[in-house]
């Protein structure tokens, strides 16, 4: 049976990598191929020009949509921190400039709060899912998960802002946790969840 493809709006592998395992047992159960724009042969440059993280899920999906007969997942995350007003946010993938490592913007943000004291260095991950159905019909979920930052850049493991994202509950930063442990906890990984379960009642419906 031809598998059922899904394009996943984004050319981050890592990103598309963590996705694929947090999903794999509802891709598998529902025989889904899970693609990046760029297996779909898709080259677009989208304007993410909306003032919060739903508002640019949604712009990715349906552009997305546009050039594609397939349903198409899109999302948009970032670091909110408290001490600076809740940046990055909307801005986190272009903070600092498209092209600067995260190893810069890490430091960066270190430097800015290296006078915070532990109350002060609340932050979270927040990331929006949207799915653009092949009828045009959009939904959104949503994922938060609460820490602080760090006051130094610990671990290997994730990517982006993970080296710096102190989560309390588990006395390390999410580049510290195992794959496994973090795709049940990390923002991405709650709002797939509850993507997947709204998913779960289309594609039972079919």
């Amino acid at each position: 049976m031809e598998k059922t493809k899904i394009i996943f709006a984004t050319g981050n592998e890592g990103k598309l990598n963590e996705i694929r395992e947090i999903m794999s047992d509802f891709l598998e159960n529902y025989n889904i191929d899970l693609i990046s724009l760029k297996d779909a042969g898709i080259h677009a440059d989208i304007v993410e020009n909306g003032s919060t993280f739903e508002e640019n899920a949604v712009i990715k999906a349906k552009e997305i949509s546009k050039l594609s007969d397939c349903m198409v997942l899109a999302d948009d995350s970032g670091l909110e921190i408290d001490y600076m007003n809740g940046a990055p946010g909307i801005y986190s993938a272009r903070f600092l400039g498209e092209d600067t490592s995260y190893d810069v913007k890490n430091n960066y943000i270190l430097d800015k709060l290296a006078d915070a004291k532990d109350g002060e260095r609340g932050a979270r991950f927040v990331c929006v899912i949207a799915c653009a159905f092949p009828d045009g019909n959009i939904i959104t979920e949503r994922g938060i998960i609460e820490g602080s930052i760090a006051y130094k850049l610990t671990g290997e493991n994730g990517f982006g802002f993970d080296p710096i994202f102190y989560v309390p509950e588990f006395g390390c930063t999410t580049a510290e946790l195992a794959p496994e442990e973090k795709n049940k906890i990390s923002h991405r990984g709650l709002a797939l969840m509850a993507m997947m379960n709204r998913l779960e009642e289309y594609f039972g419906d079919k």
